[in-house]
């Protein structure tokens, strides 16, 4: 063989060795950095980064607060609308809610925050999103054997048909009935009345019918809800003692001959889920990083995975969690991102590619995608 194509051969066979070597050396270095991931200890010692060190602009992304400070809602602070809003209360509400506030964890570092994030409120409906979660733990511990099953007293009713509001579930809870109709009831909220349809073959964003849910949940687990929240998720992913899960004034049942209270799907007739922006921001973190906190799986991948897959009927929803593979939500956002939304834009934004959770608290409804643009355009290529 001449030299030159020895030469050539042997290059050849040099680069594919490089090659060879070297992406399984990448993977591992991949690998190795999301099992090396920061999370952030339990109390207020969370790191910071500045942008530049995150791999953001540090003008666009203080262009994005910027615009995220001018849009604050216009739920009245003293929840005084509540009842025109929603219809009769029935649980318990704070006196006020704070302002606007947010912050932006990239890498698990806080690259931005504005407003007390300290400020326990409302979230509203993101409540819901923690109550899907409880259902996938006890998916995960067996106390419910798969999604798949019939609720316990609703043989023709699953778990999943719940937990992607296409359940179609006729009847009243705490009072309210699962039709929606009547002004005093619903406020603003009411609807006509309509054909029931089967299970599982119509969407529709219901309370009554995921308060529902929660009653049965609790029947699974044998013990209040928000204990099981703050011993199996909430404790173990350092977040505060100051969050609360409220029930109704009238939703006790007795359970081991106690006293104990349901808790709802969330503040639309009082009660819910009270808490932090820097709690929900460690929850959505969690989510971010498949269930894992620390090296230590607090629920499994497979349920993260089910609970952001969209129903079968074509509506953007997984399990009590907002999706975007449709690009309807968020158009200038990734169609893998997914959030958990309630009433006064309560927002908690996840995106696994670009390693972002975004909470977001007391704005403009329709402000969300103009903040994640601006905080996508911050993040540099590469």
């Amino acid at each position: 063989m001449p030299l030159i194509k020895r030469l050539s051969l042997a290059t050849l066979l040099l680069a594919l060795g490089i090659l060879a070597v070297s992406r399984p050396a990448s993977l591992g270095q991949s690998q190795t950095k999301r099992n090396s991931a920061y999370y952030p200890p339990a109390g207020d010692a969370w790191q910071r980064r500045t942008p530049e060190e995150v791999g953001m602009d540090h003008a666009l992304l203080d262009d994005a607060v910027a615009y995220a400070k001018t849009q604050a809602g216009t739920m009245p602070r003293d929840f005084s609308t509540q009842a025109e809003t929603f219809g009769r209360v029935l649980g318990p509400l704070p006196k006020t809610h704070g302002d606007t506030n947010g912050i932006i964890i990239r890498h698990g570092y806080i690259v931005a925050e504005w407003g007390d994030t300290n400020q326990i409120d409302p979230v509203y409906s993101v409540a819901k999103s923690f109550l899907s979660t409880l259902c996938g733990l006890a998916i995960d511990r067996r106390l419910i054997k798969s999604v798949n099953d019939p609720m316990k007293l609703y043989a023709k009713i699953t778990w999943e048909e719940h937990l992607q509001q296409t359940s179609e579930w006729e009847g009243s809870m705490w009072g309210k009935n699962s039709d929606f109709v009547g002004v005093a009831e619903f406020g603003r909220g009411q609807r006509q009345p309509r054909a029931i349809k089967e299970p599982g073959t119509f969407w529709e964003y219901n309370d009554v019918r995921i308060n529902r849910m929660s009653l049965t949940l609790l029947q699974v687990w044998q013990k209040p809800l928000p204990l099981v929240l703050k011993k199996e998720i909430m404790d173990r992913i350092g977040a505060s003692d100051t969050w609360q899960y409220h029930g109704y004034f009238n939703s006790q049942i007795m359970l081991k001959g106690k006293s104990v209270e349901s808790v709802s799907g969330g503040t639309r007739w009082g009660g819910g889920l009270w808490i932090s922006t820097r709690d929900m921001a460690r929850f959505g973190y969690l989510f971010l990083h498949q269930g894992k906190w620390n090296g230590k799986q607090i629920i499994s991948e497979n349920w993260i995975k089910m609970a952001t897959t969209p129903t079968t009927i074509g509506q953007d929803y997984g399990y009590l969690w907002w999706l975007n593979s449709q690009g309807k939500q968020w158009p200038s956002a990734p169609r893998t991102s997914f959030a958990a939304l309630g009433a006064g834009s309560n927002t908690i934004w996840i995106d696994p590619e670009h390693d972002l959770v975004v909470v977001w608290r007391w704005h403009r409804d329709r402000s969300t995608n103009e903040l994640l643009k601006r905080i996508l355009a911050s993040v540099k290529a590469g």
